[in-house]
């Protein structure tokens, strides 16, 4: 049986141009001043894995970098972070860096497992 979550965090949405993925953030790391660590799963979906890349440089487009923002996640021992395996393949980010230590990479049959199991989903 899967484990069960509290909250969900979905981000479909890329970095920049809107402000939903730096939004999505603030929230997760508001929750998680009230929820245990492992009562949160984080998902990346879709354009969402953009956020966790490595080496963005957000001032060349004259961008605010929120991106480093995300290594929060582990400082604040978040260790349910999950990355859909179709999504970096889809956008040819194979061999990508990401920020995280050590992103699980899982295919999107399982994400979506983990998100329908989620008592509340918040997608960002």
């Amino acid at each position: 049986m899967m484990k069960k979550y509290k909250l969900a965090f979905l981000f479909t949405q890329p970095p920049f141009g809107i402000a939903t993925s730096r939004e999505g953030l603030d929230a997760l790391l508001a929750a998680s001043a009230f929820c245990a660590e492992d009562e949160i799963a984080i998902c990346f979906l879709n354009d969402g894995v953009f956020n966790l890349l490595a080496q963005q440089q957000p001032n060349s487009i004259l961008q605010k970098d929120h991106i480093s923002t995300f290594k929060l996640i582990e400082l604040y021992d978040l260790t349910e972070c999950f990355i859909c395996e179709e999504s970096i393949r889809q956008r040819a980010l194979n061999n990508a860096e990401w920020i995280l230590a050590d992103p699980q990479i899982i295919p999107q049959n399982e994400l979506f497992t983990i998100l329908v199991q989620a008592e509340k989903i918040l997608t960002f």
